[in-house]
């Protein structure tokens, strides 16, 4: 996909996502890898409204050469997506929100992982989602944290697609637009049924998990 179809798919994810209430206000940014730099959304840009004109474009060396300014979570997408390859060289786009369910839950739970493996989809569409403790917006200790995380899954055979920001909001990532909004749509789904619940819930199987690894090929 060349880079004006690329300009447009993000807007057409950006106002898809907002429309459905996954992202609200300025909340949320969207980045996509290009064989030389990146594009992201603009800082404090609405999802719902984005411009395929005003989208940042970041060169090789991580300058800002065109667009608005870019989001402040420009490092974070940057160092995902380095980590990311060397596990998964499809690795694209990544994808971040405030998804009332998963912030919530975030909120709520206090363990590693947001959530327990309570449906066959979201163990072969998401995976595990580790769940960071909480950190200021932008901090960089919460970068470099992510890119351990990235690495510790992946070096054990598991590679991961999400992490959880404690208060903050899911951040996903795949080889696409529309892929990286899948697996949004599955975790804040799962999210969204475990509180819908309102008690612990029981977690598939050791075997039922290990057949969906075999058929499937589930990265868990």
């Amino acid at each position: 996909m060349n880079e004006s179809l690329l300009r447009d798919e993000i807007c057409r994810i950006g106002k898809s996502l907002f429309d459905r209430g996954y992202a609200h206000a300025a909340a949320g940014n969207i980045s996509v890898r290009l064989d030389e730099g990146c594009l992201i959304t603009p800082t404090d840009a609405c999802l719902g409204f984005l411009d395929p004109a005003r989208l940042s474009r970041i060169d090789g060396q991580g300058r800002h050469i065109g667009g608005d300014l870019p989001s402040k979570t420009l490092s974070m997408h940057a160092r995902i997506v380095q980590a990311a390859l060397a596990h998964d060289p499809a690795t694209r786009c990544v994808l971040h929100t405030h998804s009332s369910h998963c912030v919530s839950l975030s909120m709520a739970s206090p363990h590693d992982e947001l959530l327990a493996p309570i449906t066959p989809y979201f163990v072969m569409k998401v995976g595990h989602v580790p769940h960071l403790r909480y950190h200021r917006p932008g901090s960089t200790e919460a970068v470099e944290e992510v890119a351990q995380l990235i690495h510790r899954y992946g070096t054990a055979g598991a590679p991961i697609r999400a992490v959880m920001l404690a208060r903050l909001g899911p951040v996903v990532w795949h080889d696409s637009p529309g892929a990286a909004m899948a697996v949004l749509e599955e975790l804040e789904e799962t999210a969204r049924l475990t509180l819908r619940a309102g008690t612990a819930l029981q977690a598939l199987d050791p075997a039922s998990i290990e057949e969906l690894r075999k058929t499937f090929g589930a990265r868990w």
